[in-house]
């Protein structure tokens, strides 16, 4: 069971409302710094999933107060392993509804705080989304698939699309700015240097890992859907380093490094076929991402910031599901086209006719 450490913060006058909420939760331990003159600082270790419920209520009825914070520490291991046990759970007199609660989901302080670690445009972001450009182009060259797998791996392109997804679950319009223009100069950094090496003597763009990007099939659909729920799923449950094995398979790099060398050298239907893939694979991400986080449960805290978060969800889920139908179309479409084409001009088969006497 994921454990966290709440440190509480109150004022030394509290009303003592804080002590009176631990009653009846499932709280494996609660201690007092006697430490503190001019505060009282509650430590309390709680399953990961009572953590975003207790920090709601003491946030309401505190965090106006000068001195309140709330500090939450993720917790490896506790010696002895005093985790609460299934039947001490149902005992409780919450266990009905703790049993109902996704267990193991992070809270959403938590997640905000993951998801914002991916965001800014700063140098290390600049750098690495460059690295990762460089490296997917040579890959793409050369064909060879452990490069590219390397690129896929320290490209910073998950983080933000992942973001997006929560703020927008969130309604959290200021974080989903924030989101997009890492994600767009994630994206500007990753076309500028694919342009710059498409344009460079002696690159030639014949390589199958190449040729694989330029044709978009519903298959990639559904794997970057799955990707885009893993991602929101292992951000959920704390484990930022999942997203490495989420980015290897949804691969937003690589399709994007394709479309800038095909536009350098002014392939115009194979950047059309990439653009396809990235676009394909952004708008799956995205819609999986929310889909997830709203299967998880995540809401605001603040009841008035329910409805426009649920009125932000509804229709970025209609745009994205827009898009896909758009994409799936022209997926179809070029799919019929190619079919007609590779079957060449129809053999036509003259009637036969049958010869008839004069007069008959």
């Amino acid at each position: 069971m994921a454990l966290r450490l709440m440190q509480i913060a109150l004022p030394k006058n509290a009303d003592g409302k804080a002590e009176k909420l631990l009653e009846g939760k499932e709280i494996v331990g609660v201690w007092e710094d006697p430490r503190e003159k001019t505060r009282q600082v509650i430590q309390v270790l709680v399953p990961a999933e009572e953590a975003e419920e207790l920090t709601d209520k003491l946030a309401s009825w505190y965090e106006h107060q000068d001195g309140f914070r709330i500090t939450l520490i993720p917790i490896s291991a506790t010696v002895p392993r005093d985790e609460l046990s299934a039947s001490d759970k149902e005992q409780s007199p919450e266990g009905a509804a703790s049993a109902l609660r996704d267990p193991g989901r992070v809270s959403r302080e938590e997640l905000l705080h993951l998801a914002e670690e991916s965001l800014g445009v700063n140098r290390v972001f600049l750098a690495m989304a460059f690295l990762a450009s460089v490296v997917a182009a040579v890959g793409l060259v050369r064909d060879d698939v452990a490069v590219i797998i390397g690129a896929m791996v320290i490209a910073p392109l998950l983080g933000p699309n992942v973001a997006m997804a929560l703020a927008v679950t969130l309604g959290d319009f200021a974080l989903l700015r924030r989101a997009l223009m890492t994600n767009i100069a994630g994206f500007c950094v990753g076309l500028g240097v694919a342009i710059v090496i498409g344009r460079l003597p002696g690159v030639e763009l014949n390589a199958d890992a190449i040729a694989s990007r330029t044709n978009l099939q519903l298959s990639d659909l559904a794997l970057a859907l799955a990707a885009g729920s893993a991602g929101a799923f292992a951000l959920s449950r704390g484990l930022a380093g999942a997203l490495i094995g989420v980015m290897v398979a949804v691969a937003l790099m690589p399709p994007l490094v394709v479309f800038g060398l095909m536009v350098a050298q002014f392939r115009w239907e194979g950047a059309a076929g990439a653009a396809l893939l990235v676009s394909a694979n952004v708008i799956s991400v995205n819609l999986a991402g929310v889909a997830t986080f709203v299967a998880q449960g995540v809401s605001p805290r603040r009841w008035w910031d329910e409805e426009k978060a649920k009125k932000a969800t509804r229709r970025a889920v209609a745009l994205w599901l827009a898009l896909l139908l758009v994409l799936i179309s022209i997926l179809v479409t070029r799919q019929y086209s190619s079919s007609v084409k590779s079957l060449g001009p129809s053999d036509h088969v003259p009637r036969r006719t049958v010869d008839r006497c004069p007069g008959q």
